[in-house]
């Protein structure tokens, strides 16, 4: 615990404040109607029914306002009050036609995309794709009646009386859907992926490695052959960061003449979720025994943080030996302040150091149009001492490169425009794509590229792969901007 003690009395400007009092809930709503005030007959139709007790669900409580007004706490992640940014929780039992005002008053952070004109995610039943609500039904604002917190209030219509709806932070990415997608993979048996479960989280659920490389590489890893090592979800809430794995994923699998060549030369080792605790409980920072794991990298316990601490004795392991060349360390997140997808990168005495390690953001930025350069940061903040990044950059030699590459919840701006682009579950996909790709223009690699198509990346040559056996699609539909694009370049469906 003192450890524990230490991490809360330095200040960290993107976590948020530290108090608890009246929002030290525990547990989510559990089918909870809420009527009027004095009201004893019979439940009616109206009288809405919150529920967040299912997986990645957070919604602590609700208050009746008035028949068109409730407030909502965010339950603050298990075991530590500081944090309550994520919400996931269904509404039911409405009348057809009824306006709502929800307001959501106990963030923990006061800077915010909602000021930006971020919007919260919506589905129903009966329209399972997720959509953003309309900017201009969202207000974020300093509340009198509040303790003067910031207050995110959104208006919404509900249409049809038999749906059930769903209101998230973000398009929720759960550790079931990464199992599903991860056994359909496994199941096309594909000679150059390997799956392997490296340990188990506190609650016993798998931590998955995955290995994508030539098949006469898996054994016996020979030097000639660099090692990129990529993690995700070591923050639960940031599930952005699991679309941009998938991408890399699907990318790295693909029959992509990319693909085939960066698996010549490269091998992947892929975490795509480091908390899956946390990720299950719909916390939005911490592990089920309230810890920042991505505080904890310099000496993380076996039982308190097991998924960390099997991921490091497997790095660790790795550079210790002297066949394999540990190239690069990416560690994906998602921001709620900022717009497009950046990277942070370590501070170097030695200034030939820095400009080979701004080479990788800037590659990546010519790849991929979301991607901002000028975002990009190199720092060695106290705060951030114990993040994979830092801990490792110190720890691998000078030919090792760690980043923690941040993508925004809410959207990205393109070269010549100020209009901000809404991230979909596809475009956060997509970053993972050129993510992947970048790393043969890295390695220049072009000139192994035997087929003669251009090689950026259109949407249609890597699609997200589906397991047709119970009829659902782990993919997402392609905007419009694509087809064009795909029409233009005669790919074939």
């Amino acid at each position: 615990m003192e450890r524990k003690m230490e991490e809360n009395t330095v200040r960290d400007v993107e976590t948020g404040s530290e108090t608890g009092g009246e929002d030290a809930l525990v547990g989510n709503v559990n089918k909870l109607m809420v009527s009027p005030p004095g009201y004893s007959g019979a439940p009616r139709k109206g009288h809405l029914v919150f529920d967040a007790c299912f997986e990645s669900g957070n919604l602590g409580r609700v208050d009746y306002i008035s028949e068109f007004e409730f407030d909502l706490f965010i339950r603050p992640d298990t075991c530590n009050p500081r944090f309550r940014v994520w919400f996931n929780f269904t509404v039911e039992n409405i009348c057809e036609t009824q306006r709502v005002i929800f307001n959501v008053v106990n963030f923990s952070k006061t800077k915010s995309l909602y000021r930006d004109g971020m919007s919260p995610v919506v589905k129903s039943t009966s329209r399972p794709k997720w959509q953003r609500l309309p900017a201009k039904n969202v207000y974020y604002y300093r509340c009198p009646d509040h303790r003067r917190n910031y207050v995110m209030s959104f208006a919404f219509c509900f249409d049809r009386e038999d749906d059930v709806y769903q209101f998230a932070y973000c398009y929720p990415y759960t550790y079931s859907r990464l199992q599903h997608y991860l056994s359909s993979l496994e199941r096309r048996n594909l000679p150059y992926l390997q799956r392997e479960q490296l340990g188990l989280s506190v609650q016993q659920r798998r931590l998955d490695l995955l290995t994508i490389t030539n098949p006469e590489h898996h054994s016996g890893l020979e030097r000639e052959k660099k090692l990129v090592f990529l993690t995700a979800r070591v923050h639960p809430g940031e599930s952005p960061a699991s679309f941009i794995c998938q991408g890399v994923i699907d990318f790295l699998v693909s029959q992509h003449p990319v693909a085939q060549v960066l698996r010549d030369h490269v091998i992947f080792k892929i975490v795509p979720m480091l908390n899956p605790d946390g990720v299950y409980l719909g916390n939005y920072r911490c592990s089920l025994m309230g810890f920042d794991l991505n505080r904890h990298w310099q000496d993380p316990s076996p039982w308190a943080h097991p998924t960390l601490h099997a991921v490091k004795q497997l790095i660790v392991q790795m550079n210790q030996d002297p066949r394999v060349s540990l190239e690069f360390y990416i560690d994906v997140h998602a921001h709620s302040t900022m717009l497009n997808g950046f990277m942070y990168g370590n501070v170097f005495e030695d200034e030939e150091r820095v400009q080979r390690q701004a080479v990788f953001p800037r590659l990546l930025c010519q790849n991929a149009p979301d991607f901002s350069f000028s975002n990009t940061s190199f720092n060695r903040d106290v705060v951030k001492a114990g993040t994979g990044r830092r801990f490792l950059g110190g720890l691998l030699d000078d030919t090792s490169y760690c980043y923690t590459l941040e993508v925004s919840f809410y959207s990205y701006t393109t070269a010549g425009s100020t209009a901000p682009v809404p991230y979909t579950e596809e475009t956060y996909m997509k970053l993972g794509r050129n993510v992947a790709r970048t790393f043969l223009d890295y390695y220049k690699l072009n000139n192994l590229i035997k087929d003669s198509r251009p090689i950026y990346i259109q949407s249609s040559e890597v699609r997200p792969h589906t397991d047709d056996s119970n009829g659902k699609d782990e993919g997402v539909g392609r905007d419009a901007a694509d087809r064009e694009r795909e029409k233009s370049h005669g790919v074939r469906h």
